[in-house]
């Protein structure tokens, strides 16, 4: 549905005028900010928001957009491996940015907000001159510099800080770990994803400001909100588009003990294997290989790349990449033949460090949520370096 201006058209250039004349406010654009619920492809499970600006005499809605890239730039995926990417503002009309949402099913409501006359002059100014394209480019963050913490960063400036001002010092005990499996939840390989690559920087309770990464959480924000004068921030809201498709996960608490009875039901399969060791090595050489290939990722995203959030990951000590030096002594047994003093050794290392991620999570050590990784997977390294680890008895089984 078209969005226009509240204020009367003027028709020609005398009219507009006496309008400025008579209402010193006639120049006033209208302001709102555009609220996409969340798609069914990946880079969309954390929805989407704009800025839309009503011009106060032609009505025309243009919908300042923080959530453009370019695909085809040379050096986009080596960008993004590193955490580099560079996003884009781009201005475009309203029922044009909202054409994509409408067909895919995705809702899109408006929040028309009560800005003073010279706020909401400057904001309109202000979008107009870094839509340029000589402007437009900035680097781009999961949850520091988004659509929609740039939404919130461009309301705050208008504002002169005011809304940092009021949600900063507030939380509801949500992280950047917590908002990102739940919304990544409808895609397991996605949310998996997340908590296995998120380090500690991913664990801290967030302030309503830190939260508004998320573009509902934003919208939510914002209705609670005042302007400078004191009064609720958000004017109205309007609906644009019905959203059609299944809704935003909800929140719900995370428990452990799923993962801690799969843990123990793994690691039991391991002993009761225990007497046929080619068997059991067939089945661990793929684990050994999917760990030291999750690892490597690890390390690389840590110490080789700018994504800041997956930096000092505690779930390095549960999925090592020693487990690489773990292959050649699986093919051994493999042969039935039995392995090196070097397997034994590294076979107790990666047992032992999984064993450090557990001690370092109970005296709270620069604080991680991996707690479900480790009762997943310290029971299957130890029950592991307790059956092929120990050189008494394997020669015999191998016979």
């Amino acid at each position: 549905m078209p969005v226009r201006a509240q204020q009367a058209v003027p028709t020609s250039a005398g009219a507009q005028a006496a309008s400025s004349v008579a209402n010193p406010d006639a120049d006033v654009p209208r302001i709102g900010v555009v609220t996409m619920q969340p798609g069914t492809i990946f880079f969309e499970r954390f929805g989407h928001d704009a800025i839309v600006v009503v011009d106060p005499l032609s009505g025309a809605a243009t919908s300042y957009n923080f959530g453009f890239f370019d695909p085809g730039e040379p050096d986009f995926i080596s960008r993004f491996v590193r955490g580099e990417m560079m996003y884009y503002l781009v201005a475009l009309p309203l029922q044009q940015d909202l054409s994509y949402y409408d067909e895919t099913g995705r809702g899109a409501s408006v929040q028309w907000l009560d800005l003073a006359p010279q706020q909401a002059r400057a904001l309109a100014a202000d979008l107009a001159e870094r839509a340029q394209p000589e402007n437009a480019r900035y680097r781009y963050d999961y949850y520091t510099a988004n659509c929609a913490t740039m939404v919130r960063d461009t309301l705050d400036k208008a504002m002169d800080g005011g809304l940092h001002a009021q949600l900063s010092g507030r939380s509801r005990g949500n992280t950047y770990r917590s908002e990102s499996v739940r919304l990544a939840s409808p895609a397991p390989w996605m949310w998996l994803g997340f908590d296995l690559g998120l380090g500690p920087f991913a664990d801290q309770p967030l302030s309503r400001w830190q939260e508004a990464f998320v573009p509902m959480r934003l919208a939510d924000a914002l209705r609670e909100a005042r302007n400078s004068e004191g009064r609720p921030l958000v004017q109205a809201e309007q609906q644009l588009l019905a959203h059609r498709i299944a809704a935003e996960p909800a929140e719900r608490a995370r428990v452990w003990w799923p993962w801690l009875l799969v843990g123990l039901v793994l690691g039991g399969g391991v002993i009761a294997l225990r007497q046929r060791p080619r068997l059991l090595a067939a089945l661990a050489l793929p684990f050994w290989l999917l760990s030291a290939v999750a690892g490597g990722l690890l390390v690389f995203l840590w110490g080789f790349s700018d994504h800041h959030a997956a930096w000092a990951n505690r779930n390095l000590l549960q999925l090592s990449p020693l487990c690489l030096l773990l292959l050649p002594g699986a093919v051994a047994l493999l042969r039935r033949r039995r392995p090196g003093t070097l397997f034994r050794i590294v076979l107790w290392a990666v047992a032992g460090l999984s064993l450090a991620g557990l001690v370092l999570h109970w005296l709270s050590l620069q604080a991680q949520y991996n707690v479900q990784w480790i009762v997943l997977l310290l029971p299957l390294h130890m029950a592991l370096a307790w059956v092929l680890g120990r050189r008494r008895g394997l020669s015999h089984r191998l016979r």
